[in-house]
Parts: C-alpha cells; structure tokens; sequence
C-alpha cells in the first residue's frame, strides 16, 4: 500500500487528511471514474459538464484549441468536478506539447547533442511556464527511454539519447524546472522503448534486453529518477520477458502481457525491486499493444488489478465504466487494491496543489509564445544543430559563390491535401533567400496534386533533368528531409513522394550538395552517398533561422552526434 508520507508525495497531515475526508465521501460511481483520464476533443459546456458530473474523470488531456479556448476549457473542467481533475500535456519539447500556439523549445535529441543541460532547463521551464498558465498541473514527460536502436522512430528525437547517465542527468534537469512550477512529472515508457524498432500503437511492443542489460541501462534510468523523487510514470504496451520470467518462472510465452497488464513488471519490477512509490498510469488504451492483449472489457478492469492506478482514454465512456464496476464487483480488481490506487490518484492530486486549487489568472496566457520564450528556442536551436559530416569540405557556404541553390525538400505524406504543403518549405526558402541565395523550389508531388489531380503530375515528377544544362545553372543542391509520424508504420524512412521520381539523389556527383534532416537522426542509412549532413532537430522559425546562419559560416555548429547517427554501417562515415 502507498506511503503518502513518503516519497514521491511526501504530503502533511493535513494534506493526508484532505485525501482520506474525499475519498471516505466518494460514491462507488465517483470512484470508479478517477480511474480515468479522457483525451477531450469538445469544449462545449455540456459536454464537459457530462464528463465531469456524470463519469467523474479524475483527468483529462486535450487536442487541439487556442489558448483561451483551452484556457476556459480546463477552468470548466475544474468548476464542474466534484474533485479537481488533474489535468496533463505532452510537454516533451517545450509549450508545443500543451497547445498549438506554444514555443518548441527543443526535442530530447537536441538536448542531448548539446554541451550541457541548460537547453533541457529552458525546455522544461518553458513549457512547464506556457502549461501551467492554461491550468495544467501534470506533464507525461520525462522522455527517459534509452535510445540503443537506431531503427526506431517512435522515440527517436523524442528520447535523450542512448547513454544512461546523460538520460537521467537531462531527467533530472527536466523534472527540477517542472517540480519549481507544481507540475507533476510522468516519465515514459516504462519499462522502456528504444531497443527494438516496432511501434507499440499498432502492436506489443518487446524490450528484449537480458534482466543484467536492463538493469544496466533503463533500470539504472528509473532507479535515479525514483530517488529523486519521480511522481509518476507512464507504463508502456510493452513487454519485458526476461523480467517477466525471471519474476514468474512459469510464465510461458504467450501468457506474456504488456507492461500495462502485467503485475510481474508493475508490483515486481517497478514497486518492489525499484521501490516506486508513486501512480502508475497506462499509456493510451487506444494502443494495439493492448488492444491485442485482452478484450477490453478484461483489459479495462485488468490494467488496474495488474497495478496501474489510471487508465488513459476513454473507448466509450459508458462501457469501460461499466467493464470497470464488473472487475470491481467479481472481484478481478480487489478493495484493497482500488483503495490503493485511489490514495495514490488523489495523493498526487493534493501533491500539485489541488486540495486548495487556485486556477491560474487568464493574464498568464500572455507568457505563450512571447519572445523571451522564443529566444530560449533560438538559443536551443544554436546549441544543438549538429554537423554530423562535411568530408567534401563544402562548408561554410558563401551566398556570392553559390549563389543559385536548387532545393529538393523531401516531406511525410500529408494526411489529406486539404492540409496544404509542409510550412517549413516556404520557411526554409525565405531564409535561404534572407541569406543572398536565388532559390528554385520544385514542387513533389502531394503538391501538384494539391493544386489538381491530373495523370500529368506523375509524368512531371518523372523528368529527368540534361546533366550539363543543370550544372551550369545551379552551384548548390540541398536536399532538406522532414518525415514526421508515428502511429501508421513501425518505423518511418526516407519516403519520396512518387516513386522513379527526380527528387531520389542524382545530384551528389554533378553538383555541390548538402543534405539536412529537420527531425529524425537516422537519415544517413538512406541517403550515404550524401557527403555533408546535418542535423537540425526541428522546423521552426528559430531551428530554420539558426540552420542557415550555420551553412554560410556566420555560426558555428555546437551540437554533438550520438553514434547512432551512422546506423552501424561504414558507408554512412564517408
């Protein structure tokens, strides 16, 4: 049972009393719905009053919105319920995380290519400032996952990278800016994703690192982050066989569970063997990891039984409350342990301030994306870009001797053509062209489709281009790659817009070329003959404006490559 004394709640007497007077006036009902968390879509007042007067949610996580729309959102939240909501943001980057109009700051792989913490500080101090004034008192963030596989894009710019003792020393630095503000942090993704490639939303995800390997890397991560007080942490679909049989030796294999459903990694693991003594919340029950484990109305009940103290998302709302109060009622979820999660639920709760809740002032807003935070991105994007090769000594590049570039920007599949080109083309362009550079720009081929299906746009981006023709207009080629997503494939790669198109690399023998990737660091395994490579980590204004002033030598490149840029192959090095 939890020590509220203890911690990572380390509550007063009075704080203990607030918890024991809520919970010893909840009706069966009220319990059972702090069991969950809600992703909210609808701001409308009586949708949200339903949420909270009729499934009494003890959280909530939002999409979408303007500042004041979720700013009048989470304080209606809090008006109707009974007891205050806690209310969390992905704030794995900066206020990005909390709402669209929020400053990215900087992505966990650009924390990690920097000399120090100090970018991971103004990460975490920004988004933690531009969260807290919409009312958000809870962040699913660390990132702590351990980064081995170069492979896998689902954390791959969103973890800190692969070395243990950099992870939690960037943990730590995160968790201490969010802790000064009252934000409760939820490191992920217990017990750990990074080691194999496979996305956990479409399947169960398996570290199948030795019980020795895991202790040594993303064991010796949460055993830190739990001394030092960790509040909470997000149980991934993911598996861990060694730990799960060495804790149940007669486990065969397909009795392997998820994390989320497995009392071996969750009481075993987590509580016993790393001591954890704070809330254990799921990842999203959306996920096929657990989808594919149980049914739901087993799985709903059984991610509580196994040990998580919450459950992220709703399916349908009456009918997960109702899988919920049948695992109560038949006894698959004992009193003992809804009591325990309840205390935990509720003690985080009072830990954030919520027992006397005061709602952030709407002049707090006001901080969102204001220049001082947008000057901690553009520090963050200097301290970081990193120049992970130039062995044709290309670099610095001087506008008055290659002047005229030729631009192939290489972009994720849009999810409709409604959304329009990828912003950061046109962003990109302005500043090669702030810079002194004439840019000619081709459009792929989501964009002419964009601007009318015709059979000729297949054939338009089939072309082929006379060799000396091209070298006599152009002095410099740039191929800037921006693949983004998770949640449609396993991992995500270099991916032209057609195939046989003129965008695959032809260039790299008949013109100076530089290639960039603006997210993931694992480019090089597709594009090797590429001889100058950077790393920018991100696709705003500031990462964009900071790039350029790097190519032409105005400023020098800082950031440091972690080994896995080169994805174990010797051709990527030359």
């Amino acid at each position: 049972m939890v020590d509220l004394r203890a911690k990572p709640f380390s509550l007063s007497e009075e704080q203990i009393q607030w918890v024991e007077k809520t919970l010893a006036d909840m009706t069966l009902e009220e319990k059972i719905g702090q069991l969950f968390i809600v992703l909210n879509f609808q701001r409308d007042e009586s949708h949200i009053r339903q949420l909270c007067e009729k499934y009494h949610i003890g959280g909530v996580r939002w999409q979408g919105g303007t500042p004041e729309e979720v700013y009048v959102q989470n304080q209606m939240f809090q008006q109707f319920s009974k007891v205050p909501v806690l209310i969390a943001a992905n704030c794995e980057a900066g206020g990005n995380g909390a709402v669209g109009k929020g400053t990215m700051v900087a992505s966990g792989a650009a924390c990690a290519a920097c000399s120090d913490d100090s970018t991971a500080h103004a990460m975490a101090r920004v988004g933690g400032k531009e969260a807290a004034a919409l009312g958000c008192n809870w962040t699913f963030a660390p990132v702590c996952d351990v980064l081995s596989n170069w492979r896998n894009t689902i954390v791959n710019t969103r973890a800190f990278g692969s070395d243990p003792d950099r992870i939690i020393s960037l943990s730590k630095a995160y968790m201490e800016e969010m802790r000064k503000l009252g934000i409760a942090c939820a490191a992920k993704h217990f017990p750990g994703d990074g080691s194999e490639e496979r996305d956990q939303h479409l399947l169960m995800g398996c570290n199948d690192l030795s019980c020795e390997e895991w202790d040594a890397t993303f064991g010796k991560v949460y055993r830190a982050l739990i001394e030092d007080g960790l509040e909470s942490i997000m149980v991934g679909q993911i598996c861990q066989p060694a730990w799960q049989r060495r804790l149940n030796p007669a486990l065969q294999d397909k009795d392997i569970k998820p994390a989320t459903l497995s009392p071996e990694l969750l009481q075993g693991l987590l509580r016993d063997h790393l001591g954890f003594n704070g809330l254990i919340v799921t990842d999203a029950s959306h996920m096929a990891g657990l989808l594919n484990a149980a049914p739901r109305k087993e799985a709903v009940p059984g991610v509580i039984a196994a040990g998580c103290d919450m459950l992220l998302f709703f399916n349908d709302p009456d009918e997960d409350i109702a899988y919920m109060r049948a695992g109560i009622e038949n006894g698959t979820i004992t009193a003992e342990r809804l009591d325990d999660a309840l205390h935990r639920i509720l003690g985080l709760k009072a830990k954030v301030g919520l027992d006397h809740l005061q709602f952030p002032a709407r002049e707090n807003l006001s901080c969102i994306h204001c220049a001082e935070h947008q000057a901690a991105a553009a520090q963050a994007a200097d301290a970081s870009i990193t120049l992970v090769k130039d062995t044709q000594h290309l670099l610095p590049i001087d506008p008055l001797q290659k002047k005229r570039v030729f631009l192939y920007f290489i972009e994720s599949a849009p999810v409709t053509l409604a959304d329009g080109p990828d912003p950061a083309k046109q962003r990109l362009i302005d500043e090669l062209k702030s810079a002194g550079f004439e840019v000619t720009a081709p459009k792929d081929f989501y964009e002419l489709e964009m601007q009318g299906h015709s059979p000729a746009n297949r054939g338009l981006m089939m072309q082929k281009f006379a060799r000396e023709p091209f070298k006599a207009k152009y002095d410099l080629v740039i191929m800037a790659v921006n693949i983004k997503g998770y949640a449609q494939q396993n991992n995500m790669r270099v991916a032209y817009s057609i195939g046989h198109s003129h965008e695959i690399p032809w260039t790299s023998c008949e013109v100076p070329t530089l290639c960039v990737s603006l997210n993931y660091t694992n480019h090089l395994y597709d594009l090797p003959m590429m001889k100058t490579f950077i790393n920018a980590y991100g696709d705003t204004p500031e990462y964009l404006h900071a790039l350029v002033e790097k190519i032409t030598g105005k400023s020098s490149f800082r950031g440091t490559a972690d080994d896995l840029v080169w994805c174990g192959r010797w051709d990527t090095r030359l």
